[in-house]
């Protein structure tokens, strides 16, 4: 069996996808990954066939895109993204690549293209959610940015977010995806977040249910099989400097806005603040150096890239913008979280670990140095969060979770 494999976004996106893929291809099978150049050498020193999307300068774009992290702007930018300049690549890809009976699509949420290829042609597909915000419910509602989907909103308030939602997704990208629907002789959708998007044979959340339980009104054939937890560790080496930071003093705090992240300023100047304050020593993880303190205290050290598996065990706690590979590394290694979300489903995740016992969150709006180490300072200080981070880390098995994935895929392939 060969797979195809669409990665869109930034490296929490596309290493899941590439774990997954590594998993796949160590049971015997062939795995190509379409993602941005910027990612080749992650998915080739996994030992999968790399498919240019897109250029680096515009990954290097999209990061410095000054809307990427608003809550509402952002959102919008990466949906036309998706639309704009992944649609009509990632189909052409396809088309060329595609051997019916012999290859299976994987597509996470951002990629349309792989929906319309598989409606066209039949082809199996399993689509991928790295987060349960993607997969709408009306009992247990994920929390969004500008929506109230709390368990005390009513049923019909939500379900009417959901539909002014629906509404204006379907307006911002219909157009473009209708337009090749009709080329390619299908006829024009709507509710494409809320139904159409999701494949009728397979769908996979990449999350265990003790995380998010599945939802009675989630698509049929839906699973959930666990955090694939990949992130390079078995390719790249810890830096030597980050071994003799480790070894020179206590577990540090470990602070990072997301890989993707370049208007960090805020969030690394309350880091160090609240170093200073609790007398701990701090990480700055971070591939973007311009948005660092211009003098960093010398107990406060600023690393590039660091796999957080191997990491995250060393570290007193972490502090991050909540995206769900980071939480879930995070989770495996039983250390508590601080989350700053501003996007995405960094909300809802922060809102699930903080349920978990194992976390606390500020809004981005009260995101300073004090502020940050009270919070800190309680989570470290409690024997209950304690307790709870070592709980939950022992309900991972990642083997199994990425050997279930892989069964499901493997079973796809087989009816068709």
């Amino acid at each position: 069996m060969r797979l195809l494999m669409t990665a869109l976004g930034s490296y929490g996106d596309v290493f899941p996808i590439v774990g997954l893929g590594a998993a796949m291809h160590a049971r015997g099978h062939r795995v190509s990954v379409l993602t941005n150049p910027h990612f080749q050498s992650v998915v080739e020193t996994a030992g999968l066939e790399f498919l240019p999307l897109g250029t680096t300068e515009e990954y290097d774009e999209l990061a410095h895109n000054k809307d990427l992290w608003d809550p509402v702007r952002g959102p919008m930018v990466v949906l036309r993204m998706g639309v704009e300049q992944a649609l009509r690549p990632v189909f052409e890809s396809l088309e060329r690549e595609y051997l019916a009976g012999e290859t299976v699509l994987v597509a996470p949420i951002l990629d349309m293209a792989s929906r319309v290829f598989q409606e066209k042609y039949d082809a199996p597909m399993a689509s991928i959610h790295l987060a349960p915000v993607g997969l709408r419910s009306l009992h247990e509602s994920s929390l969004m940015f500008g929506m109230r989907m709390e368990a005390w909103v009513p049923r019909w308030f939500r379900r009417a977010q959901y539909w002014a939602a629906d509404k204006f997704i379907d307006r911002l990208l219909g157009t473009e995806l209708n337009k090749l629907r009709k080329e390619q002789g299908l006829s024009p959708v709507r509710g494409i977040m809320r139904d159409w998007n999701f494949s009728p044979q397979l769908v996979l959340g990449l999350f265990p249910e003790w995380f998010a339980a599945a939802q009675p009104d989630w698509p049929a054939n839906t699973h959930l099989t666990g955090f694939p937890l990949w992130d390079q560790a078995a390719t790249i080496e810890m830096p030597g400097q980050v071994l003799q930071f480790l070894d020179a003093g206590d577990p540090p705090i470990v602070f990072t806005p997301g890989s993707a992240m370049t208007e960090g300023e805020e969030f690394f100047e309350a880091a160090v603040q609240a170093c200073q304050q609790l007398g701990r020593r701090g990480m700055l993880v971070t591939k973007y150096p311009a948005q660092l303190p211009k003098h960093l205290p010398s107990e406060v050290q600023h690393f590039p890239f660091v796999p957080f598996s191997q990491l995250l065990p060393r570290a007193a706690a972490l502090v991050h913008h909540g995206g769900i590979g980071t939480s879930a590394q995070a989770l495996a290694a039983g250390i508590p979280q601080v989350l700053m979300p501003m996007a995405y489903d960094q909300l809802d995740n922060a809102a699930r670990l903080k349920r978990l016992g194992v976390a606390d969150f500020i809004r981005r709006s009260k995101f300073r140095g004090p502020r940050l180490a009270e919070s800190l300072g309680k989570l470290l200080s409690s024997d209950a969060t304690q307790e709870s981070c070592r709980h939950w880390a022992s309900q991972f098995d990642t083997e199994a979770a990425l050997n279930s994935t892989c069964e499901l895929i493997e079973e796809l392939a087989e009816k068709n």
